[in-house]
């Protein structure tokens, strides 16, 4: 990770966009920007509909949050969006989380992604925007599926044979010619040439708690916007979100929660930079 000297100041360490949330949910936009924000990146704007910004903006002062009027993200929030993204020196975008499926909104993203020359997290919600066949991920970008969500990108069906299943997903970076974030209990990530797989300790199968894969988005959203490189940023932003996981496991077990998963990075990151 980028070294910190004495004069370092804001911005320095990025700023990262989540887009995401709707009239029922808050919690994934929150945990994608708290994550980032406990991964080291220097500020977060948060923008969401008007009832989730809201919430959202409750959570904690250091979150910054940009209501949008309506339930839903629609393509009336877009230049709003993109400005945002253009002039206040945000760095990498993470997007989809608690964002729905309305056909507005997916077009919404799409418009987005097109508009802004910035690495994005497509988590969640915002995979259906390119399972629909419209939106093209860029070689910058990073896709963060479960297995439910990459039959749905690729129709395929992950399978539980490792090696099948690192061919897949190696297959479907080649496809999209970006970064793929297979989630599992081997955590598979690969741009098509370079594949990593982190394998997660018998602690994470408590992990299954929502949110937790928005907390991983999130933290590979702060790499990304402090300026790591998409498939270094995935690698460690699995590592990161498992180790964490791993130390709550033995603590809390069926208990966990993915807020809880928060507090932990901090020591995730020393314990993996030691």
């Amino acid at each position: 990770m980028k070294k910190r000297t004495e004069w370092s100041h804001k911005y320095d360490f990025g700023h990262l966009l989540v887009v995401g949330g709707n009239w029922k949910y808050s919690g994934s936009p929150a945990f994608n920007a708290l994550a980032a924000l406990r991964s080291g990146v220097d500020l977060v704007t948060i923008t969401a509909p008007e009832r989730a910004a809201n919430i959202i903006a409750t959570f904690s002062p250091d979150l910054i949050t940009v209501p949008l009027v309506g339930n839903y993200i629609t393509s009336e929030h877009v230049e709003l969006i993109t400005d945002i993204a253009k002039n206040e020196k945000v760095s990498a975008v993470v997007v989809g989380g608690g964002m729905g499926r309305q056909v507005e909104t997916l077009d919404a993203i799409k418009k987005i992604h097109e508009q802004v020359d910035l690495p994005f997290v497509f988590d969640a919600d915002a995979l259906y925007a390119i399972a629909m066949g419209n939106l093209k991920p860029r070689e910058n970008d990073i896709l963060t599926p479960h297995g439910g969500e990459f039959n749905a990108l690729f129709g395929i069906k992950p399978s539980t044979n490792i090696k099948e299943r690192k061919k897949q997903a190696e297959n479907a970076a080649n496809r999209t010619h970006c970064v793929i974030l297979l989630k599992g209990w081997i955590d598979i990530i690969t741009d098509g040439k370079k594949t990593q797989m982190i394998k997660k300790s018998r602690e994470t199968v408590y992990m299954t708690k929502g949110g937790t894969g928005d907390v991983l988005a999130g933290i590979a959203g702060g790499l990304l916007a402090q300026g790591i490189q998409p498939f270094e940023a995935a690698c460690l932003a699995a590592k990161i979100n498992g180790v964490a996981g791993e130390k709550l496991g033995k603590e809390k077990k069926a208990g966990l929660l993915a807020s809880d998963l928060l507090e932990k990075i901090p020591a995730a990151l020393k314990k993996l930079k030691n």
